[in-house]
């Protein structure tokens, strides 16, 4: 009996043994994956507030620019809560980086402070950072804002919006049961530990290196921590994870079978025998259910019967399971929503990638539409044949500028316009547009002028328009467009802010609609702002007319009163210049031989012979490479090169790199880029200089009117007419 009795104990203390230390095992890995998830949903959420904040810098810096930078424009989003909604610090500079405007809806923000924090920003060229007011850590996103056009030399200045710390940071306590603090300097910002706690933990940074482990109040810690900037002060964020809070029920457990253990022994053998039945099997279940955790085994079957320290035990074990299998689930949904959220920033790149290729081949049906229209006789029988090819081309290019519309990579083309003709040519469309409860009149100006714009957005800007207005006409009305000449004296220019006296085109467009009071007029143009019902509009067709009026050197202006219909008046400067005709370019003669060869780089190779063969056509010497790697071996064996024409995106080496490594061997390079789009937010110095920029599709005309332009003028550093910097 008495060794039944010993061997009983020392199995139940052997079973303890294993339970407690897998369970501690377990549960300091459990320590360990908790702070990586609470850094995970903390960066989640960093990122989460990063978008939201540059999408308020977006809108704020397209305001500020609408009202021409003034400072008081700052102030005035920060008393309208639907702007400064999540924005606890908005601030404007000027081009020099001086703040003009500061506003907070927390505690005072030094000007001096934030000056401070601005200038090493713009010194360091962030778009992102953490500001510290001496009170209040902020998250915070800078958007330049710049004048039309939008090129570096016009830079109007830079607004800040920011996102305030809470010091007890109380939303990170409703998101994570671990503890955390923000670290600024040798400074603790804000934390969610107790006061006397948080003086502990600040005082133990300050005394020496970093820590895994530590203890506060008697209390131990995992701590872990991410670095959010460098620098003098970096700023960085510390997870710290009670390990108090998890062992100490399990001690408790620990004690209370320990004391059941000696009690069965004293009991006798009858007794030891009943209560090893009673709690080795279910202690085995137990410990099997912790090896199958120990597997990722969460289905693993554990019954807990009675109320017995071995059953509660059980079921605390449940429950620790089922927490982890819970935080297992978060950690894959918060992955998922992080890859969600790369996949739809990929969108752009995607729209630009497809429009990209789909430019090459337009390069090349076009390209050999042009040939063979050249080569045929007039009274061909193929002539009508080519001429469908040809127009079909033209229709695929005019889809392809949309597509890169969408994602912000178009290339503008400025033309001299009949603003009669291009409205008349879109009657047809805008009729089948209007319903048949409207009715819609053109009226066409005599003798009208002519304007530079381009004219596929002056398109955007009727269609826009005249949608708008059928929308507000729900019952019917009329719809007029009308085009006129008109002279703007100094008196009109002062009723019409900002339009200056000069020689203007007109473009109206009137409703007899339901109009708008004046609080409506005032905030008409400004993006995502829409009267319409939810899921009607989103409140960028008037934001995208003024963009386009506006980036074509023209004015707006609304009148409309409640119950009296509106009317838009777009005034666009007249220019003394006859309509360009780009169906009427001759071709250049190939009537003498060029000095020199032209390299053409394109790694798409159907457009790169095309390219050659237009250039040969033209008496021009012809090298070709088809990657930037190939088109140095090419440079050396080569004699004089004059003209690089490069595709700007290559495999191997990007056409802006092989072109400053020419350029260093061959002062009188002449660079032409060509491309489908741009990509806007590269650094402006990718470029080089000086250089000249081709669209795709191109055609013959335009490669070698291109080249030649390159050739005969001697263009001074810093020129900005027609060049990519």
């Amino acid at each position: 009996m008495l060794s039944l009795a010993v061997v009983t104990t020392g199995l139940t203390w052997a079973t303890l043994l294993i339970v407690r230390r897998t369970a501690e095992g377990r549960v300091q890995r459990e320590i360990r994956e908790e702070s990586q998830n609470a850094m995970v949903t903390f960066q989640v959420l960093q990122h989460g507030h990063g978008v939201a904040l540059l999408r308020k810098a977006d809108l704020l810096a397209s305001l500020v620019t609408m009202r021409n930078g003034d400072p008081a424009a700052i102030e005035d989003v920060g008393k309208d809560p639907w702007h400064s909604d999540e924005c606890d610090l908005m601030v404007l500079a000027d081009a020099g980086g001086r703040i003009v405007a500061l506003h907070t809806t927390m505690d005072e923000f030094p000007l001096a402070t934030a000056q401070e924090a601005l200038t090493h920003a713009l010194k360091e060229r962030s778009s992102t950072g953490w500001w510290y007011s001496g009170t209040r850590l902020y998250q915070v996103v800078l958007k330049p804002f710049y004048g039309v056009p939008p090129t570096k030399n016009n830079l109007l200045g830079t607004v800040i919006v920011g996102r305030g710390i809470d010091p007890e940071a109380t939303e990170l306590r409703r998101v994570s049961s671990s503890h955390v603090a923000f670290r600024f300097g040798n400074d603790i910002v804000a934390s969610t530990l107790p006061l006397f706690k948080e003086q502990q933990f600040a005082a133990q940074l300050g005394a020496g290196p970093w820590k895994e482990q530590v203890t506060l109040d008697g209390e131990r810690f995992f701590t872990s921590a991410i670095e959010l900037t460098a620098g003098a002060k970096p700023v960085s964020i510390i997870v710290l994870k009670s390990y108090n809070d998890s062992l100490a029920y399990l001690e408790k457990q620990n004690q209370l079978l320990g004391g059941l253990g000696i009690l069965a022994v004293l009991t006798g053998g009858v007794l030891v025998f009943a209560i090893s039945d009673r709690f080795t099997r279910p202690l085995a279940r137990l410990a099997a259910a912790v090896q199958a955790l120990e597997k990722a085994d969460f289905s693993y079957p554990v019954v807990a019967e009675g109320s017995d320290e071995v059953a509660q035990v059980t079921r605390a074990f449940d429950r620790m399971r089922k927490t982890l299998k819970s935080d297992e689930s978060l950690k894959h949904q918060l992955e998922e929503q992080l890859r969600q959220a790369q996949k739809m920033e990929a969108v752009g790149r995607l729209a630009g990638g497809v429009a990209h290729d789909f430019n090459n081949l337009l390069t090349i049906i076009k390209g050999h539409g042009d040939l063979i229209l050249e080569k045929l006789q007039a009274n061909d029988p193929l002539q009508r044949n080519a001429n469908q090819i040809e127009k079909a081309a033209n229709r695929a290019v005019s889809l392809t500028r949309q597509l890169l519309a969408f994602s912000r990579m178009q290339v503008l083309e400025p033309k001299v316009l009949d603003l009669n003709a291009l409205v008349a040519e879109m009657c047809s469309l805008l009729k089948r547009l209007v319903r048949e409860d409207i009715s819609f009149t053109f009226k066409a100006g005599e003798s009208l002028g002519r304007v530079k714009a381009d004219p596929g957005q002056i398109e955007q800007v009727i269609m826009n328009l005249t949608v708008n207005a059928c929308d507000a006409m729900p019952t019917g009305g009329k719809l007029i467009v009308e085009t006129r000449n008109v002279c703007v004296d100094e008196a009109t220019a002062k009723t019409r802010t900002p339009l200056l006296a000069g020689d203007y085109i007109r473009l109206s467009v009137e409703d007899t609609g339901h109009g708008m009071d004046a609080a409506t007029k005032e905030r008409i143009f400004e993006p995502f702002f829409t009267t319409k019902e939810l899921g009607k509009g989103t409140g960028l067709g008037l934001a995208t007319v003024y963009g386009v009026v506006k980036q074509s050197g023209g004015c707006i202006w609304v009148e409309s009163e409640p119950g009296k219909g509106t009317r838009f008046e777009v005034y666009l400067p007249v220019v003394e210049q006859t309509e360009d005709q780009p169906s009427q370019e001759s071709a250049p003669k190939n009537e003498a031989q060029h000095t020199g060869a032209v390299l053409i780089v394109e790694d798409e190779e159907a457009v790169r012979e095309l390219a050659a063969e237009f250039m040969k056509s033209a008496g021009y010497t012809v090298l070709t490479a088809s990657d930037g790697m190939e088109a140095l071996e090419v440079a050396k064996r080569a004699g004089p090169i004059r003209v690089l024409v490069t595709d700007i995106v290559m495999p191997n080496m990007r056409g802006p790199e092989l072109a400053k490594l020419l350029k260093a061997s061959r002062k009188n390079l002449k660079v032409i880029y060509m491309s489908g789009y741009l990509e806007f937010h590269k650094a402006d110095d990718e470029f080089l200089e000086g250089s000249y920029f081709l669209q795709k599709p191109f055609s013959r005309d335009s490669l070698v009117s291109k080249v030649t332009e390159a050739l005969k003028q001697n263009r001074v550093a810093g020129s900005t007419t027609r060049q990519l910097v």
